[in-house]
């Protein structure tokens, strides 16, 4: 495994992060398709065993599961110095006021909440999971700086935003000496380019590193655009993302594939990949094979006239999952 700074810092990851909301008490939370702890468990120790280091979670997912899975794993299977471990603060963990968001209390009682799952001192990489426009952005840096500072997480990041949005935080730390966000984890794939825009080369530009979330377009990459999985018929926000414009891609895709001798999986990730701007895909695998496939993408060489292929039957989408 070849190893990349995230961004202009000096922290050390793999270009591939798997993603652990696939692992979670299915009945808790809004994924009835996760896996519970003894399926997942081998997963994440074949993740490790490939050299994979950087492991990335959130609070929401299978309310506060996902982070205990993933934590009591982790423990048993690598090195806590070794392992970058990201989380995520936005949603909602309990009803009532103050549940949610990206206020100082919410902050503050969220960051505690997510070590103690989490069975951890610290957290490598804290990420604001949405845009809070119903909190000032200089209370959210101030606090989210005073987490930094009280060791409990060592970067920040942020998701899931316009790219003023993520410029007016960037600026409003730097204005004020607070810790500034070295990651952005955007919704980007051959299926959902509208980052190219604006966020993309912003990221570039300033240096901040990039890591797609659904790289594989919540599977519809992997297969045929009319085969449906079980997370596909659940999946309410999957069901918003995509077009049937899409359906020329995904038969791109098979048809590179074909070529290769691959499975889709990894020309999909291999495009992604090779993108200037990512450095590290938020993989997920709910088998074996997924991270097979994601650890041979690394490998698998795309011509120019597979990338045009690829990229050719693009149209322009909605603006969707910044919500």
């Amino acid at each position: 495994m070849r190893y990349l700074k995230l961004g202009t810092t000096g922290l050390d990851v793999s270009p591939l992060c798997l993603g652990c909301m696939s692992y979670g008490v299915p009945d808790r939370g809004v994924h009835p398709w996760t896996l519970t702890e003894d399926a997942a468990r081998p997963l994440l120790r074949q993740a490790v065993e490939a050299g994979i280091n950087f492991f990335d979670t959130a609070n929401v997912y299978s309310d506060g599961t996902s982070e205990e899975i993933t934590g009591r794993a982790l423990a048993d299977f690598a090195r806590r110095e070794e392992i970058v471990l990201a989380t995520k603060i936005y949603a909602a963990m309990r009803p009532g006021p103050n549940s949610r968001g990206l206020s100082r209390k919410a902050i503050m009682t969220e960051i505690d909440a997510s070590l103690r799952r989490l069975g951890t001192d610290y957290i490598d990489l804290y990420i604001v999971h949405h845009w809070d426009a119903s909190t000032p952005i200089e209370e959210t840096m101030e606090a989210l700086h005073d987490v930094v500072k009280a060791g409990k997480a060592r970067y920040l990041g942020a998701s899931n935003m316009y790219a003023w949005q993520f410029a007016k935080a960037q600026y409003t730390a730097e204005r004020h000496g607070w810790t500034k966000f070295v990651s952005m984890q955007s919704h980007y794939n051959l299926l959902y380019r509208e980052e190219e825009r604006e966020m993309l080369p912003f990221c570039a530009d300033q240096g901040v590193a990039v890591t797609p979330w659904s790289p594989l377009a919540r599977g519809r990459l992997t297969r045929d655009w009319d085969d449906l999985s079980a997370r596909q018929e659940t999946d309410e926000l999957g069901k918003t993302l995509y077009q049937e414009g899409d359906r020329e891609i995904v038969e791109a895709v098979a048809r590179v594939a074909e070529g290769h001798g691959v499975p889709r999986a990894q020309v999909a990730l291999a495009w992604l990949l090779r993108q200037p701007t990512v450095t590290a895909p938020i993989i997920g695998a709910t088998k074996p094979q997924h991270l097979h496939d994601a650890l041979s993408a690394l490998e698998l060489q795309l011509s120019e006239t597979d990338r045009k292929v690829l990229e050719t039957p693009y149209r322009p989408h909605t603006i969707a999952g910044l919500d």
